[in-house]
């Protein structure tokens, strides 16, 4: 592969995701496909080529075999655009003397006939225009026109040279609905990207695109998710965590409650990621929330990505304790969206962590909670690799990361629907467990990479004031198990006082 060339020499998509995948843009004066199934976005895309061509000043050309001239206005007008400022719509349709029965002939393929006048009407439309660039939609009618694949494979490779030497980017599109084998034009292009659409189970449907070859010219592999929205495709190229770092101190972060600083060895470092594992109702969110008041109130910026709980309930819940969140929000000093995990795709989702962090400052970051961003997610295995790439970006970016795993169970033995505790610099445990008829929560640290930690259990409460975190117990053994046995004497049991928690 060649260094990429300068974006100025490209004949960029104006899509910002595309153009990075691709190195900035198409290498001008070459022939591309754009292929994928009814349905994909192959003429947003397309019509978002030829405008961005417009912005600067070059002639579009948009040559329709298939579409009609009115529909590829109506397209363009529920995105905001209109072709009659910007590009030229040639619309190559049958002459209405071919329905008449006097011109039905039987000594020649129709084929013939029809395929040398739409090649030589296709040549006059460029001739009369000059344009810089051509799209030309679609493939599927000039391979049924041409009849056989020697035929066809002339026919592009003679519309390959002409347009070259008209000095043109040409962008072929092809719906795949003739011949989903042929891979003619494939080896004639400079270059391939194909789309692909997805319908889950439930949700929304999912599309992704990738480039197949590009000569000369590096570019981003693999699959990249995409939208289509109102205002034209969003592309968010595959998150690749090495790419770039930014130098930071690893600096501890204090939760601002003592006794939970004292467990975790001081705090988290900065640029760490830390997985909290719980039984629903333990407080996984509320100790997330606690870091994230603690981050404001140093003056940091902080986002929270919520899958499972109603916004408008977590606001309610932790104003109640003391944290206002919401206030936070209107002065910019906390990013928090709901996310649908039936909506958003894995790769968009990746996208918004990353804008926070690049475009706002972000230097703490909640997911709450894997299981939600599980359900985003064709595989496990997919999920523990978008998720590494993730860490390892908000990692090399300086960005402290909680987590957040629902557990099955209440007692006893818990699974969990994904083990992701090899990637998480540090492991926080939550549980529950009976003591004296009363259920009570217990807190541990399993596993910190970046320094020591207490081996401790301790017990916590969730009351009116947030978090409280009393002493070890030392007097139980069992406490994970759930069900423990005292060990000690009367006065060692160190519980939290019973109107201590709600």
């Amino acid at each position: 592969m060649t260094t990429p060339t300068e974006p100025s020499k490209k004949a960029r998509f104006g899509i910002a995701g595309l153009d990075s995948i691709l190195g900035g843009g198409l290498t001008r004066d070459r022939l591309y496909l754009l292929e994928g199934e009814p349905g994909t976005g192959k003429t947003t895309i397309a019509l978002q080529f030829l405008l961005e061509g417009a912005k600067a000043g070059e002639v579009g050309l948009y040559i329709t075999l298939s579409e009609t001239k009115q529909e590829l206005s109506d397209n363009a007008a529920s995105h905001g655009w209109s072709l009659d400022e910007h590009i030229s719509v040639f619309e190559l349709v049958p002459p209405e003397s071919l329905f008449e029965e006097s011109q039905q002939q039987s000594l020649l393929y129709s084929s013939d006939l029809e395929l040398g006048e739409s090649t030589r009407a296709i040549l006059q439309a460029v001739e009369a225009r000059k344009p810089s660039r051509i799209v030309l939609d679609s493939l599927s009618e000039i391979r049924l026109l041409a009849g056989g694949s020697l035929r066809y494979r002339r026919q592009i490779l003679a519309l390959k040279h002409y347009f070259a030497g008209q000095g043109a980017t040409v962008l072929m599109l092809d719906d795949l609905t003739a011949d989903i084998m042929d891979k003619t034009v494939h080896s004639v292009a400079q270059g391939v990207v194909r789309l692909d659409e997805m319908a889950p189970e439930y949700g929304a449907e999912r599309r992704r695109l990738r480039v197949a070859k590009y000569r000369g010219q590096r570019f981003r592999g693999g699959y990249h998710d995409f939208t289509i929205a109102t205002g034209g495709v969003e592309v968010f190229p595959r998150l690749v965590a090495l790419e770039g770092k930014t130098a930071f101190a690893r600096t501890r972060l204090a939760s601002g409650i003592s006794e939970l600083d004292a467990l975790l060895g001081g705090g988290i470092e900065q640029g760490s990621s830390t997985l909290i594992l719980g039984p629903a109702g333990t407080g996984k969110s509320l100790l997330t929330v606690q870091y994230v008041r603690a981050a404001i109130a140093r003056g940091e910026k902080a986002a929270m990505f919520v899958f499972d709980e109603e916004l408008g309930i977590l606001f309610d819940r932790t104003r109640q304790m003391g944290i206002d969140l919401e206030a936070s929000c209107d002065q910019g000093l906390l990013f928090i969206e709901q996310v649908d995990a039936a909506e958003l795709s894995p790769g968009e989702f990746a996208h918004r962590v990353r804008t926070c962090v690049d475009s706002h400052g972000v230097k703490l970051v909640v997911i709450d909670s894997l299981n939600g961003y599980q359900t985003a997610m064709p595989q496990e295995n997919a999920l523990i690799l978008h998720i590494h790439e993730l860490l390892q970006y908000l990692t090399r970016q300086g960005a402290a990361t909680f987590m957040t795993v629902a557990q099955h169970g209440l007692v006893g033995d818990m699974a969990t629907p994904v083990d992701l505790t090899y990637l998480a610099d540090t492991v926080v445990l939550l549980r529950y467990f009976e003591a004296l008829g009363r259920v009570r929560r217990a807190i541990s640290v399993v596993k910190k990479r970046t320094g020591t930690h207490e081996d401790t259990i301790r017990e916590y409460g969730i009351g009116s004031s947030g978090l409280t975190i009393g002493a070890p117990l030392v007097a139980f053994q069992g406490v994970l198990r759930g069900v423990p046995d005292y060990v000690g004497q009367e006065e060692d049991l160190g519980l939290l006082p019973s109107g201590g928690a709600l």
